[in-house]
């Protein structure tokens, strides 16, 4: 009976995964269309990317495709409000992204409360310099690294895509043009913090609350630092996301047409935060053929005109 509730519950789950892949749409409309190869992929699991200075040990998992050039790189961070959960939650993504011809760097980071506030940052800083210095050693491209994250890791690598760009005081000091992204991936994107409050994770990540510091929350916001500099970005987000409302997509995607930059967004309907990262296959299968687009993917990708 357990067997059979498994192989039902299983059955159940992979309909409604199949039926909301229907249900999303996407905007633009992608001129072509992209194939990317199929690749085998070796990980090497638990390296570590801080110095041994750094405040706390931090380390990733490297996800290496099966190539005879140099890989496009995918700097990954994983949610959990900036205070929890684990790389691992990431992996499924990264061996998507591997399969298809990506290398991945699949990253921890600080967790607040014990560290607020740019310390997050400065950890993603320092991972893509860590690329910078390792690309011989793994067979990476360096002048094609993109970024991955969702929720606070989308938050992450949203302010690593747009703060490189300028001079933004949080380039310093591990910051700054060695640090620029191709191109971004953000799923269930916080955008803009002020537009929350002062909720518990906020005042832990930053510190104070909203009405003591209010720079410091538009500080630490990612539609802060768009400039017509920022790299192109691909949205993908839950209308149903009660947590971090759907509005801070459009509000992002507002700030980005604003200052002329391309993006494009995935509006994955019926679904909620968790659920829109749970069904989120098919935003990561476009997001891949996005970074290919975007001169960030496989040199082998075939383009397909429509």
């Amino acid at each position: 009976m357990i067997v059979r509730n498994v192989r039902y519950i299983s059955a159940i789950m992979a309909m409604s995964a199949l039926f909301l892949t229907g249900c999303a749409s996407h905007q633009p409309t992608p001129s072509h269309s992209v194939t990317l190869p199929e690749t085998g992929f070796t990980v090497h699991s638990s390296l570590r990317y801080s110095p041994d200075t750094w405040p706390e040990p931090l380390y990733a998992d490297l996800y290496v495709p099966e190539r005879t050039d140099p890989a496009p790189v995918v700097l990954m961070a994983h949610g959990g409000g900036w205070e929890r959960r684990s790389r691992s939650d990431m992996t499924w993504v990264a061996e998507s992204l591997a399969s298809q011809g990506f290398a991945v760097l699949n990253v921890d980071y600080r967790f607040a409360p014990d560290f607020t506030f740019p310390a997050q940052l400065h950890d993603l800083q320092i991972a893509r310099h860590w690329l910078n210095r390792n690309a011989g050693r793994y067979g990476l491209d360096t002048s094609r690294v993109t970024g991955f994250g969702f929720s606070s890791g989308a938050h992450l690598v949203a302010l690593l895509a747009t703060v490189a760009s300028t001079d933004s005081d949080l380039n310093r000091p591990h910051g700054g043009p060695e640090t620029a992204l191709k191109a971004a991936v953000a799923g269930g994107l916080p955008a803009d913090l002020p537009a929350f409050g002062s909720g518990r994770l906020l005042r832990q990540l930053l510190g104070a609350e909203l009405e003591e510091q209010p720079d410091r929350y538009q500080r630490a916001s990612p539609v802060t630092h768009v400039s017509a500099a920022t790299p192109p970005f691909f949205l993908f987000h839950g209308t149903m996301d009660m947590l971090v409302p759907f509005s801070q997509a459009e509000r992002f995607a507002e700030a980005l047409d604003a200052q002329g930059v391309y993006r494009e967004i995935y509006r994955m309907r019926l679904r909620g935060h968790v659920t829109s990262f749970l069904t989120a296959g098919n935003a990561v299968d476009q997001a891949a053929r996005f970074l290919a687009r975007q001169g960030a993917g496989p040199q082998s990708a075939q383009a397909n005109e429509r």
